[in-house]
């Protein structure tokens, strides 16, 4: 059995897209055996994929600095891998790579499209084209490697357990709503009162539980305003953990979320997501695996995509791109998407 040391120790986004394409790899080589290395808060998304052994990078512990690189190569080195695909392509990762070369290990590294991406959010003459999604590019790796691999880009239901406290609501036959309403970057965020607006909205419909999905203090006070505001509605922010979400998101009919971890999280346990596009564009190749593109909520402008990560700011005459998103947009996508009237 050969073994492929696998390199992506962030965003929570990209791992889940990571964790996503490793799935269809091993089940089209089923003679290998992956060895992944990220932060350890990620490894639930590789649970359940075979012969997927997790390995903990500690980058402000163990694995600190030069000397905690060296280490951990020195733990993976222990493996016995013969190849490594570097999908992140950042120092840590390119710094290991010198070490597994210089040790006649094959390593390939992920080509990011930077020159794409930069021409199709630049402000003038853009080149706004579909670019070649993420997951693909993670496969590319792989491909150059020597592992031929098609990626099915579906949506694959899985079945799996309800969390304690949740079986009132996920067993029900009433429409399971998930609503991930924040995202790491301010330019791809609906704002919070357009966001209260769609929850209510939905709140008033007929037979529907909407579970609210996020992490820290200020979102989980604000959650739990809503909560505790409209009817169905229920705040899950710090109460589950990240293999606990999942398990939840999985019985859920539909997931909305920003262009953000949430939209990939659906991904991996075969949820529809709708989701919202501000300053970035699902043309930059995020969108999530499987997901579909007219289930994204989005206002085209000549100035869109102006990030490609959603940390810089639109050039739409000082309004931002998700300003532009009305809140009965995103509920009109939720409506038609459940049939609910």
């Amino acid at each position: 059995m050969e073994r492929i040391v696998v390199t992506r120790f962030s965003a929570m986004g990209d791992v889940a897209m990571v964790a996503a394409v490793l799935k269809d790899f091993q089940e089209q080589h089923p003679d290998t055996e992956l060895i992944m290395v990220s932060r350890p808060f990620f490894a639930p998304f590789f649970a359940d994929i075979p012969r997927v052994v997790f390995h903990p990078i500690d980058p402000r512990g163990n694995h600190r600095g030069i000397g905690g690189l060296i280490k951990l190569f020195k733990e993976l080195k222990g493996y016995k891998a013969k190849y490594v695909a570097d999908l992140h392509n950042n120092l840590r990762s390119r710094f290991l790579d010198v070490l597994f070369r210089s040790s006649n290990h094959k390593v390939q590294v992920l080509d990011k499209g930077r020159a794409e991406k930069k021409a199709l959010t630049r402000s003038k003459n853009k080149i706004k084209k579909q670019l070649r999604t993420m997951t693909e590019r993670y496969a590319d790796v792989f491909r150059k490697l020597g592992y031929p691999i098609e990626l099915k880009n579906t949506l694959q239901k899985q079945h799996r357990l309800i969390p304690e406290g949740m079986l009132s609501l996920l067993a029900s036959d009433a429409k399971k709503i998930g609503i991930a309403p924040f995202a790491q970057h301010p330019y791809k965020v609906l704002p919070m009162e357009k966001m209260k607006a769609v929850i209510a909205e939905l709140s008033r419909s007929v037979n529907v539980q909407i579970m609210l999905f996020g992490g820290g203090k200020a979102e989980k006070q604000i959650t739990e305003t809503w909560s505790d505001e409209f009817p169905n509605v229920t705040s899950l922010v710090g109460k589950y953990s990240l293999a606990q979400e999942l398990d939840i998101i999985s019985h859920l009919d539909v997931m909305v979320s920003m262009d953000s971890s949430g939209m990939h999280m659906a991904s991996l346990v075969g949820t529809p997501c709708i989701s919202i596009w501000g300053a970035t564009h699902p043309f930059a190749g995020f969108l999530g695996y499987g997901q579909s593109e007219n289930d994204c909520v989005q206002v085209e402008h000549p100035n869109r995509p102006s990030s490609v990560y959603g940390n810089k700011p639109c050039l739409c005459d000082d309004i931002e791109a998700i300003d532009l998103i009305s809140s009965e947009m995103v509920v009109e996508k939720i409506k038609l998407k459940l049939n609910l009237q």
